[in-house]
Formats: C-alpha cells, structure tokens, sequence
C-alpha cells in the first residue's frame, strides 16, 4: 500500500519528517562526517529558517527529541 501526504509519495520514514517539516531532517539532525564548516553553514541555515517560521520550532524539537530517544535504545 501507498501512503501520501498532499500529493506526495511517502516511502520511509525521511520522507515523512521532509514532508511534515517542510524541511530536509538533515538540516536539523546533521550528517555523518560533516566538517566543521558544513556543520556552521547547516545550523545558521537552520537558524535563518527559524526566524521566518518560529512556528516551526516545536516540530523541530521533536523530531531531534526522537532522534535522541532512538540513538539511546
């Protein structure tokens, strides 16, 4: 079965956070390997985003709360 959000296609849990947040959950959990540089330019754009929908932010905070969670089970 299909699942869809608007007219998207939802194939994994990514797609799901992407479509819910608006957002590439990259952007606020990181990547494996980022430098230090890439880390500084993903949270100011992460920042930037923040000021323009601070609505935003409860969203954000759970999803990062759940990536927490899972990374301790």
């Amino acid at each position: 079965m299909k699942s869809f959000i608007g007219r998207h296609e939802v194939r994994d849990h990514h797609d799901y956070l992407e479509l819910s947040l608006g957002t590439d959950p990259d952007l606020w959990l990181g990547v494996e390997g980022e430098s230090p540089s890439e880390r500084a330019a993903r949270l100011d754009a992460g920042l930037d985003i923040l000021a323009d929908d601070p609505d935003l932010a409860p969203a954000v905070v759970a999803v990062i709360t759940e990536a927490i969670r899972a990374l301790n089970h």
